[in-house]
């Protein structure tokens, strides 16, 4: 369903006449490019813009430059942007922000990658606070400046003129204006042979061009806060090239063009792609394994393809001419010999007689034998080309001994896991999910075999049967993956939400033995049985009918007649004589959100069986109140959650309103584990999503957590209570009432800043949990 700019009725009066003018402009193409909730967080950011009082034309700019970010790189740019700016405002004047935003599209087209973008936005950040009179004058140079530099390129030119003019403010507007001959000579030992931004499209186009498919290449910064240097790697079906190249300097000073760098290395990546695959006997090999699996690896991929496409080999040969492949060194680390063992497998005339290189290529001829289990003989090969090292008293260190050609990956996609393709192979993209009938799916099927890269993926309502009987779910299907889902944050310094700061993945939660909850129920039995007596004490839910009422439904005839002896006796009579019929029913819905934070996995020491951890008392607690809730009727959700940064916050639902409290849930929950940090506030703020949609008078939201709100990409602690307590408030707004039952003995000191006076429990003797949880439940909802 189209989404109308109409929709929006309050945002349009408080943005004025003009950026409403502006924004249906752009409405269009925002409203094909952002998501609904990605929309809603434009609008929201123009609201925020607008509501700092810095004129009109700033909140225009971004306007403008939303929707052109969004598309170069995705809608989260547009938000990180945004919060760039509004860090930004305090420190630098609104013309500065205008051009910052009229920049933006400029920038993310030529740096092509997210991540590239934020390295650049704290770039930014850097300049203002060390050299603030050159973010104008770069600003207005940037699109120069990004034609001829890479982003590690900019950083190191900027930092030379914050070096150079630290406190001369005047040549700091004419080094970043470049104005003075050492900007431009500066610029000019910076500037680099090819950027991947100019030949993006000839090598996508050269790749298709052999394999007749498509293949996802985007940038990384070689120089800029880079784990990988200029080695291109795979990952999350991405090939990662460096964003510049130059010409390579080989063999009796012979220049490979830049450009044909660039081709090698992503046909030797798009290699991989078509013949390896992840592993899991190859994730568990050392270090000095994996260096001889990637050389045995590169090189089986190389010979393949290299029979397909006879010209990709001399390309590969050529630049594997590296310096230790030409010296030969008797005294060589043992990085160079894989490098001489590498170029010897691809190329039959190379004379090398070292033992490691002769061992490699008696072992190579059986990778390529399509009969063999190819990963048992790859790792076979490798363990005993790592036993010859250690015999020829070679030693090895992992960040030295890594061949050095331009060209090859570093081979993680070898041992690492791939991650599910949903939202990553369609760009990011939201997926679309359809409900259709058979006969729908019959007609208009597109793509039978479709990956999980599909746009649009349509589920049949009901099970759909093969000739034998069986479900074609049951053979051939996979599990859902949750869609990632982005909530924004609130900025207490500034007083302004960042819209979409956060990412929640809800994760499927591993499964344990439901016998281990069986036995602990079986422990607890006379927990069990005192929670039970709780529970019947609980008013029932039905018919409920009250006497002694004057304006009841029905007459109480034994009222009656003893009103009407005490006429016939000249006393005054009770006029109670009705009964009043209503209906009693517990319209409640509860849902218990477990903090599952490393910190639970802390060992307690007050129990007389032993040591316990605090996740143990969690679980015991989550349990006998799941018993209490099943019980009573009440409809519940257990939850848990975890975060490791703001763009990875982990939700587990161990049993949703819909689902039955049964042996599958038990075993979620006896699988249950604690890692990581608590980014509280968005997982409240996803709980309570979950809660809007089930239908209930009352919503109750228990959280159980054993510390403050905190994450490993934040240092300001006040930064996430604030967040925390304004996701309560918003819960509030909706109906939703949020209990914290804390066992932090510190949590006197924010908890109730949190949550409120009368909506927190701060528990002294954490072992009383178990039966504590289902004694305040019981208290909160008699009535």
């Amino acid at each position: 369903m189209a989404i109308l700019l109409t929709d929006y009725p309050d945002i349009l009066e408080e943005l004025g006449p003009d950026a409403s003018a502006v924004l249906e402009a752009n409405w269009h193409e925002a409203a094909r490019i952002f998501t609904q909730r990605g929309l809603e967080a434009y609008l929201e950011g123009a609201r925020s813009l607008k509501s700092l009082g810095r004129g009109t034309e700033l909140v225009l700019s971004f306007i403008e430059a939303g929707p052109h970010v969004a598309r170069e790189i995705g809608e989260q740019a547009v938000f990180e942007m945004l919060s760039t700016a509004i860090r930004m405002f305090s420190k630098t004047s609104s013309e500065v922000l205008v051009l910052f935003f009229s920049t933006a599209p400029v920038v993310a087209q030529r740096l092509g990658e997210i991540d590239l973008f934020r390295g650049y936005l704290l770039l930014l950040d850097q300049l203002l606070a060390q050299a603030p009179r050159g973010v104008r004058p770069m600003l207005g140079k940037i699109e120069v400046l990004l034609e001829q530099m890479t982003l590690g390129g900019l950083r190191r030119w900027a930092n030379w003129g914050i070096s150079a003019y630290r406190n001369d403010f005047a040549a700091q507007a004419e080094f970043f204006g470049l104005e003075t001959p050492q900007a431009l000579a500066v610029l000019q030992q910076e500037h680099r042979g090819i950027l991947f931004v100019d030949v993006q499209r000839r090598l996508n186009m050269y790749l298709r061009a052999l394999w007749g498919r498509d293949f996802f290449l985007r940038p990384t910064s070689g120089d800029y806060e880079s784990r990988t240097g200029y080695q291109p790697y795979i990952e999350d079906y991405f090939i990662f090239v460096p964003d510049a190249y130059d010409d390579a300097v080989i063999a009796n000073d012979d220049k490979v063009p830049a450009l044909e760098v660039y081709r090698a290395a992503v046909a030797h990546a798009a290699a991989h792609v078509v013949e390896s695959q992840f592993d899991t006997r190859l994730e568990l090999a050392t270090p000095l394994k994996k260096l001889w699996i990637g050389v045995l690896e590169d090189a089986r991929v190389e010979t393949l393809e290299g029979r397909r496409f006879p010209g990709l080999l001399p390309l590969w040969r050529r630049l594997g001419q590296t310096e230790a492949v030409r010296q030969k060194k008797t005294d060589a680390r043992l990085g160079e010999l894989a490098e001489r063992a590498a170029y010897a497998l691809i190329e039959p005339d190379y004379q090398d007689e070292h033992p490691l290189v002769a061992r490699a290529r008696g072992l190579f001829p059986r990778l390529l034998d399509e009969q063999e289990d190819r990963y048992g003989v790859l790792l076979s090969a490798a363990e005993e080309l790592a036993d010859l090292s250690k015999e020829l008293g070679l030693e090895f260190s992992a960040q030295k001994d890594q061949p050095s050609s331009p060209y090859r990956d570093d081979n993680r996609y070898l041992w690492t896991p791939p991650a599910s393709a949903v939202d990553i192979l369609n760009g990011g993209q939201p997926q679309v999910r359809k409900y259709v009938s058979l006969m729908e799916m019959i007609n208009t099927l597109d793509v039978e075999f479709a990956g999980d890269d599909a746009q649009e993926i349509w589920i049949l309502a009901t099970e759909l049967y093969d000739d034998d009987g069986k479900t074609f779910n049951e053979k051939e299907g996979k599990e859902p993956v949750a869609q990632p889902v982005s909530y924004s944050e609130w900025d207490y310094q500034t007083q302004l939400e960042r819209p979409m700061w956060t990412t929640v993945y809800e994760k499927r939660p591993k499964m344990g033995d439901p016998a281990e909850i069986e036995a602990l129920l079986e422990q607890h039995k006379p927990l069990v049985q005192k929670i039970g007596k709780m529970i019947e004490a609980i008013q029932p839910q039905g018919v409920v009918r009250t006497r002694k009422v004057e304006d009841g439904d029905d007459i109480d005839i034994n009222a009656a007649i003893l009103a009407m002896t005490d006429i016939r006796m000249g006393q005054q009579p009770d006029p109670r004589i009705g009964i009043r019929t209503r209906l009693h029913i517990r319209d409640l819905s509860v849902t218990l959100l477990i903090d599952l934070s490393e910190s639970t996995n802390d060992k307690l020491r007050s129990r007389s069986e032993g040591d316990v951890t605090v996740l143990q008392l969690a679980r015991e607690a989550a349990v006998l109140l799941a018993g209490a809730l099943d019980r009573i009727g009440d409809p519940f959700m257990l939850c848990g959650f975890d975060s490791n940064g703001r763009h990875d916050v982990e939700f587990y639902t161990f049993k949703s309103f819909a689902a039955p409290y049964d042996e599958k849930v038990k075993g979620r929950l006896a699988g249950m584990t604690g890692k990581l940090s608590t980014r509280m506030g968005a997982a409240l703020r996803h709980t309570g999503h979950l809660m809007e949609q089930y239908p209930s008078q009352k919503k109750l939201l228990i959280l159980l957590t054993d510390g403050e709100p905190a994450d490993n990409d934040v240092r300001d602690p006040q930064y996430l209570r604030f967040d925390t307590k304004r996701a309560v408030e918003e819960l509030a707004r909706k109906g939703i009432r949020t209990f914290c039952l804390s066992l932090d003995p510190y949590a006197d000191e924010y908890v109730s800043r949190i949550f409120g006076q009368r909506n927190y429990l701060v528990l002294d003797h954490v072992d009383s949990l178990p039966l504590k949880l289902p004694q305040l439940y019981v208290s909160m909802t008699k009535s």
